[in-house]
């Protein structure tokens, strides 16, 4: 990443379509050294397994976690369906430390009811039991409803995989690349074409309720923002200014937009009234300033400026427009992404000429480098703050890659075919 793609133009768009054939894969790379160990026992139908395998899904998203080890079908000895069929001597002899059994029954109204256990084998007991309906096609949904509650219930930390991804593939073809916009399920799959271009597409933005994305688009002849609804695609052109229209992010109540705009002249913070369509410029210095980041309670924005003569990143307070420096570490940082605590920012961080993630604590000032890929850039974090996704580069393919808060765990999601990169991790869903 040089100085120069640090201000690049955000472009974006064109088509949407239902699906797409290819899926991201998930490489686990670095997991805890000790990982709990558990079992998901295989969840049936009718004394079958449903059309998705609800207890591989689970057993794959905890896998990914890297917090946990999951049982392989074939050392299980017996496969309980409830809790009082288990004999737990058992399963303590094999080393488990938990035990989710479940089972699955077709209701009158064709709707598939699971009940399912999460057991504590050391101690012989129950941890819980829950009820989850859903029809067919709300297997994995299903299953991902499962796993958080599982991992919350075991860590204390709540679930994020029944959350979704944005990103960006791009797919050589007909003598240049094939951009595209798509969302998936948290671990790849149900991966769904949202929007397709000849021209680059970038730096796609959830909406709170996690229904919306807003984009830049150059299908008027200039850089143009819109917002587009994931079912539907009713699109909305929201700004058509001469120079810079980009970098637009959702404040946390779904309000309000923080965008850059150059109409002005030098590129600046903006905000937008998605009600009244009022813009309120919020900076006003001759440097540049870009990628605006909402904190959490929506108070603040923190952006990325080179005022100071290197990108580095700076916290503006709305109210009373006080702008302050947050980040003396190094001579480049840049893309600040807020975890949900408000405390812990992410960003690009350039380390002895390479780019790299890293965090800062924003109490402390204590900044850790957490990533040893290169040319690393676009982070978003986990809306239960306990991972964050990135792109980077492995040989010479994008790809995307996730790594925990405390850089603990590792993995990557390379797409089957083309490069993936801009990742954007939704919030959680309601």
């Amino acid at each position: 990443m040089s100085t120069g793609s640090f201000f690049k133009v955000l472009l974006i768009i064109i088509l949407f379509s239902s699906k797409a054939s290819a899926e991201l894969t998930i490489e686990i790379t670095r997991g805890v050294d000790n990982p709990t160990q558990i079992a998901v026992v295989p969840i049936q139908l009718d004394e079958v397994l449903p059309s998705v395998d609800i207890s591989a899904v689970v057993a794959e998203d905890l896998l990914r976690s890297g917090l946990f080890e999951a049982m392989p079908r074939a050392n299980m000895l017996s496969n309980p369906d409830d809790a009082k069929q288990v004999y737990f001597r058992d399963w303590r002899i094999v080393g488990m430390e938990y035990l989710v059994v479940g089972k699955a029954t077709r209701q009158a109204d064709q709707r598939i009811q699971v009940t399912f256990s999460l057991l504590e084998v050391p101690g012989e007991r129950r941890l819980f039991t829950q009820v989850v309906q859903g029809t067919d096609n709300e297997l994995r949904d299903i299953a991902h409803y499962i796993s958080d509650k599982v991992f919350e219930a075991i860590t204390g930390i709540r679930g994020a995989f029944s959350t979704r991804l944005a990103y960006v593939t791009a797919t050589p073809g007909g003598g240049g690349l094939t951009f595209r916009l798509m969302v998936s399920d948290a671990d790849g799959a149900r991966e769904r074409l949202m929007l397709e271009s000849r021209e680059p597409i970038m730096s796609p933005n959830w909406s709170p309720d996690g229904k919306e994305l807003v984009y830049v688009s150059f299908e008027t002849g200039r850089p143009a923002i819109f917002r587009q609804r994931l079912m539907g695609a009713q699109r909305e052109q929201l700004t058509n200014f001469r120079g810079l229209n980009g970098a637009p992010a959702w404040s946390p109540d779904g309000r309000s937009l923080a965008l850059v705009l150059s109409k002005d002249g030098n590129p600046e913070i903006y905000s937008y009234n998605l009600a009244t369509k009022k813009f309120t410029r919020l900076t006003r210095h001759f440097s540049i300033d870009t990628e605006p980041n909402w904190t959490p309670d929506g108070k603040a924005i923190v952006f990325t400026s080179d005022r100071g003569g290197s990108p580095q990143i700076y916290k503006l307070q709305i109210s009373s427009g006080k702008i302050e420096r947050l980040t003396y570490t190094g001579s480049y940082n840049a893309r600040p992404r807020l975890a949900p605590d408000g405390r812990t920012m992410v960003m690009v961080h350039r380390n002895k000429g390479v780019f790299h993630i890293a965090s800062q604590d924003l109490v402390t000032g204590d900044l850790r480098v957490l990533t040893s890929t290169s040319l690393d850039e676009s982070p978003t974090v986990a809306p239960n703050g306990a991972m964050l996704l990135y792109s980077t580069k492995v040989g010479d393919k994008g790809v995307l890659a996730a790594v925990s808060i405390d850089a603990g765990v590792k993995y990557l999601l390379p797409s089957r075919q083309g490069d993936v990169r801009e990742p954007a991790w939704s919030p959680f869903l309601r």
